[in-house]
């Protein structure tokens, strides 16, 4: 399978192939590897396969992911984007690096309205980069700092990773999204930090953006608040914020959030050829995503009829070392694998094998917080781990040789290099680091905000 993705076949070909092939092979070995079996063994392995599109898609978490999506480009046509770098330009440009600072803010408010790391790095691309350049910032840099930025809309709900997450590994999802908000701001505080330190250390980084009365910076608030709105909403239809039942299902909660952007997008003026370009950019995105999670379920069905995980899982419990250097070292893989592979193809792919080996490092399914290796019940080990891979797959988003969000961000501004994104980059990797090594030590990061849904 990674072979062919090597000399070039589409993941979701790829894993496609390769899972039908395999399960050709395992039904083939039963019957003795006889040649007149063959055929029917190939029979056998397509019905096998073919289940697997509907059986597996039509899930009411899934559908998610296209409301998603939605959300984020009606988003745009609404004018939030340009509302949002406004606000933060006139609320932290004071800080050193200021507009730097502002565009990482603005990134992390639009993910909360998207669920596409690389359609909100195509936005701020075109809002945030020349108002850098403007003002005297290295060109690489304010490219990096919008590639990174973008990385954010991974892991801030609503983001279609942590979805795609929980449907693999089957967890709530609703919870899962509450996961992402905590540490999905510490990052964007991590990366403002980052900014801040390089304009300190480095003169002529980029200069404060000053000059805004009190007056202004509160009149840039309301613009704003359509995106509050649809953050209550979501946060509501997965807990009730005043107590009691919430307000109804994850999958209401996006739709509805999908239908409150609609209606500003409208009442701000979008014409029918913006809708149109909106609604086919997610059914793209989305027939993209759902393809990949059709060829990657082929392969994940070959391997539980190869009982792989269950042998990856005693193997990796039987190592004599640390449980944390385990864990560790997968995270670490995950860096190494997301150089070659894209985020949803990755996840689809590992996810059947490690999951169930990182639930059992933590001591088993039915395992007590006095028991487990890591401090907590089986479930909240698969969110902690959710958020952890998820990070990841944000890290590999700006890794060369294919990080997709700097892949986008050159497309957009045609004199700005691919190599000249990745060097701009470079300074958000220890930045990435510094926020797995906290979520990693510091899991009530994570599970905290979840925790309070019973």
């Amino acid at each position: 399978m990674l072979l062919l993705v090597v000399v070039g076949l589409r993941v979701a070909f790829a894993a496609a192939l390769a899972g039908l092939s395999g399960l050709v092979w395992i039904f083939w070995q039963k019957q003795g590897y006889a040649s007149e079996q063959f055929v029917k063994a190939l029979v056998v392995a397509v019905k096998v396969a073919g289940q697997v599109p509907h059986s597996k898609i039509a899930s009411q978490s899934l559908s998610l992911i296209p409301a998603f999506i939605l959300i984020g480009y009606l988003a745009y046509y609404a004018g939030l984007t340009t509302a949002l770098f406004r606000a933060a330009k006139r609320w932290v440009g004071w800080l050193p690096g200021g507009l730097a600072v502002a565009t990482v803010f603005a990134t992390a408010g639009f993910a909360t309205v998207s669920g596409a790391s690389v359609a909100t790095s195509a936005v701020f691309a075109k809002i945030a980069i020349p108002e850098m350049r403007a003002l005297g910032y290295n060109k690489r840099f304010a490219a990096g700092v919008v590639a990174a930025g973008g990385t954010l809309a991974s892991l801030i709900p609503p983001s279609a990773l942590l979805v795609i997450y929980a449907v693999i590994v089957e967890q709530d999802v609703g919870r899962l999204l509450l996961a992402g908000f905590v540490p999905g701001m510490f990052s964007a505080i991590v990366y403002a930090g980052l900014v801040i330190l390089l304009a300190v250390g480095i003169r002529n980084f980029g200069p404060a953006v000053g000059g805004f009365s009190w007056r202004e910076r509160w009149s840039s608030l309301p613009p704003t608040l359509p995106i509050l709105l649809v953050v209550v909403v979501l946060v509501g239809f997965v807990v009730n914020p005043f107590g009691g039942e919430a307000w109804g299902t994850p999958t209401e909660g996006g739709a509805l959030g999908a239908f409150i952007v609609f209606c500003v997008a409208m009442a701000n003026g979008m014409r029918w050829d913006q809708l149109k370009r909106a609604l086919l950019q997610t059914a793209k995105l989305s027939v993209m995503i759902f393809a990949i999670i059709w060829g990657v379920l082929i392969y994940v069905r070959f391997l539980g009829f190869a009982h792989l995980p269950m042998a990856f899982s005693e193997w990796l419990g039987g190592l004599e070392y640390s449980p944390l250097l385990i864990m560790v070292c997968i995270l670490l893989s995950y860096a190494l694998l997301g150089m070659f592979m894209d985020a949803i193809g990755m996840m689809l792919l590992t996810l059947p094998i490690v999951f169930p080996a990182v639930i059992a490092l933590n001591g088993g399914e039915g395992v007590s917080i006095e028991e487990s290796t890591f401090g907590m019940t089986a479930e909240m080990c698969a969110i902690w781990f959710g958020i952890l891979v998820v990070k990841m797959a944000e890290f590999c988003l700006i890794t060369p040789p294919i990080g997709l969000n700097c892949f986008v961000v050159a497309g957009v501004q045609k004199d700005i290099s691919v190599q000249d994104v990745f060097r701009g980059v470079m300074p958000f990797f220890f930045a990435d680091a510094v926020t797995i090594a906290c979520l990693v030590a510091f899991p009530a990061v994570v599970l905290w905000l979840p925790g309070l849904v019973k």
